[in-house]
Order: C-alpha cells, then sequence, then structure tokens
C-alpha cells in the first residue's frame, strides 16, 4: 500500500520532464547531444552540428543549440552572435559568458546566470574560419565580407529550421556583441526582405551589446577613455589621437601591415597601460594565464579535447586546433 504514493509521484515526475522537452524527430535528432562530457545533470536537451549553407563550395556552418531549461514551448528563440570580427559565438558566448556550462578543469559547472532559463538558445559559430565552420573549397576563405556573412548565416536559418520545424513560427530574437553591431543589422535586413517575398522569420527584435557600429566613432573613443582614466599620459595621449588612432592601427592590423608609427604609438599604449589592466573593464584584473584560472583557457581547452568534439560532432577542417578568436 506504501508504493502506491511513491508510483503515483515518480509518474508525475517522469510527466513534468517530458512537458519541458520539445520533441525532436528526423534531421536533428542526428544532432541530438546526449552529454558533454563532465557535464552535469540538465532537464533541458541541447543539439549541435553543421548546416551546409552553400553546396557549391561545400560551406558549413556550426551551431549549439541549448533549448529553454523549463517549458521551451512557450520560449521564444534567440540567436546569439559574436563579434570580433572573427570570435566564436561557442567558446565566447556559450562557454564563457551567457550559456548554460563554464569550463571548470575537466568539468562544466552550470551558469546561473544562463540565458536558457528564459530563451531557447542557439549560438552560431560564423563566418568560416571561426571555431569549428569550414569549406572544402578553400576559395571560400578568400575575401569574406559582411554582405557574404550575412548571406550565409541567413541560409543557415532557413535550412535550420527545416531541422527544426518546431521552432519555425516561434517568437525570434537576434541578440550578440562587438562586431555583431554590424552581423545582426544585415542579417535582419535580409530576413525582412526574404519575408516579403515568403514569410519565414517571426522577427521580434535586436539587441546589440556594446556593438562596434562605426569605426571611427567606436574605436578612437578608446583613447579618451584610457587617458580620463590615468592609464595613459598626456604625451601618449596626444600620440595616440594624432599620430595614430585606435581605427586607423585596427585597419592596418586587419590587412596585416601595421605602420611603423602606429606600431610605435600601440607599443608606448600597450606599455602604459599593462598586461594587468583588463581594458573591457578598467576597474579589474585582468587574467593572467601563468598565474591564474582563466575563463578562456579553459574554455580552449576544453574545446580542444577529442571527447568533447566527438559529443558536439563537431571537426577541425584545415585547422590543428580550435581558437576563441580566428585573424
Amino acid at each position: 500500500m506504501m508504493m502506491k504514493p511513491l508510483v503515483l509521484f515518480l509518474l508525475q515526475l517522469l510527466m513534468s520532464s517530458c512537458l519541458v522537452m520539445v520533441d525532436c524527430f528526423g534531421p536533428c535528432e542526428l544532432d541530438r547531444v546526449v552529454q558533454l562530457p563532465g557535464q552535469p545533470p540538465v532537464m533541458f536537451q541541447q543539439y549541435s552540428g553543421y548546416i551546409t549553407v552553400d553546396e557549391k563550395k561545400q560551406k558549413s556552418l556550426f551551431y549549439y543549440f541549448a533549448e529553454a531549461e523549463f517549458d521551451p514551448f512557450s520560449k521564444p528563440l534567440v540567436l546569439w552572435l559574436n563579434g570580433g570580427p572573427g570570435c566564436s559565438s561557442l567558446g565566447v558566448g556559450a562557454f564563457s559568458e551567457n550559456g548554460p556550462f563554464r569550463p571548470n578543469g575537466q568539468v562544466l559547472i552550470r551558469n546561473e546566470h544562463s540565458w536558457n532559463t528564459e530563451a531557447n538558445m542557439l549560438y552560431l559559430e560564423a563566418p568560416i574560419g571561426v571555431g569549428f565552420p569550414y569549406a572544402a573549397d578553400s576559395s571560400a576563405y578568400d575575401g569574406v565580407t559582411d554582405l557574404i556573412t550575412a548571406r550565409d548565416n541567413l541560409a543557415f536559418l532557413q535550412k535550420w529550421f527545416l531541422k527544426f520545424p518546431q521552432y519555425k513560427n516561434r517568437s525570434l530574437f537576434i541578440t550578440g556583441e562587438s562586431y555583431a553591431g554590424h552581423y545582426i543589422p544585415q542579417l535582419a535586413e535580409l530576413m525582412l526582405q526574404h519575408n516579403k517575398k515568403e514569410y519565414l522569420f517571426n522577427l521580434k527584435g535586436l539587441a546589440l551589446g556594446n556593438p562596434v557600429l562605426e569605426f571611427a566613432t567606436d574605436f578612437n573613443s578608446r583613447a579618451e577613455f584610457f587617458w580620463s582614466h590615468g592609464l595613459i599620459s598626456d604625451t601618449t595621449y596626444k600620440m595616440f589621437t594624432s599620430t595614430c588612432n585606435y581605427s586607423r592601427y585596427v585597419s592596418e592590423y586587419y590587412r596585416g601591415s601595421v605602420s611603423a608609427p602606429c606600431s610605435r604609438v600601440m607599443t608606448q599604449v600597450s606599455t602604459e597601460t599593462s598586461k594587468f589592466v583588463d581594458k573591457y573593464d578598467v576597474t579589474l584584473d585582468v587574467c593572467i594565464s601563468s598565474i591564474d584560472v582563466c575563463v578562456e583557457d579553459e574554455t580552449v581547452n576544453y574545446l580542444n579535447r577529442v571527447d568533447v568534439q566527438m559529443a558536439l560532432h563537431a571537426r577541425l577542417v584545415g585547422v590543428r586546433r580550435w581558437s576563441v578568436c580566428s585573424k
């Protein structure tokens, strides 16, 4: 007689756990992540894998999807994009910032501030050459522009909805940071254009965190920020605003040819600000790998494990190691 309440309780628990999961059959089932190495028990489903966005060049982007922890049926879909350009949404967004887990040695620990408590989180690594995405045709890596990235991201979403049709009509938000200030509006524009021909994207809003919008304005504010916080001298501030400002340096850096004046200025700025100050938050100490346990180092080590890559259905193509950012 004592077993009956226990059986009823277990049945109720089983039914409630089933209700929090969105059923996945067919193509998406192949991308299901059974369990990540070192992962604590969770009630939500995870998926990751590749979506081919260009059959001719065999160009494939990589994604990681963490369904909402509770009642994913009622929660919106959020696409997260990191910037750089050239930085990984998987390594930065998912495993260092707002994803469900943080690497900690050989295991994963729960992130109490994970966004998947309120949304179904889709992290997209793009463009090719960033993280796990790749192309069989080497010419696809040449001259990757924002427009090409936007078109590839659009193709990704179109095909992702074929794998996950249950999310096709879900409220969709696109969020991200840094150079995603370019990626997100350009992708949204293509989505709205597509909707005029064939309605597919139930786009509800965009959110840009610390976005790069315009190089000269955004980047050149760094000199005044450092100077006003006492990190560089008056003389260095003058050099940093007249001899070589930061937007010029970044432009030269990405072209692979930093001029002598810019090299001298940036060396002086780096010397005065020191490697011990976090440039994104000058009130914090920067994490030094030789001294501290750094989140970025933990993430790099974790995502370069063979067992982790197998669990994520990921592979390295054309590179020996996964890295947070690619030039």
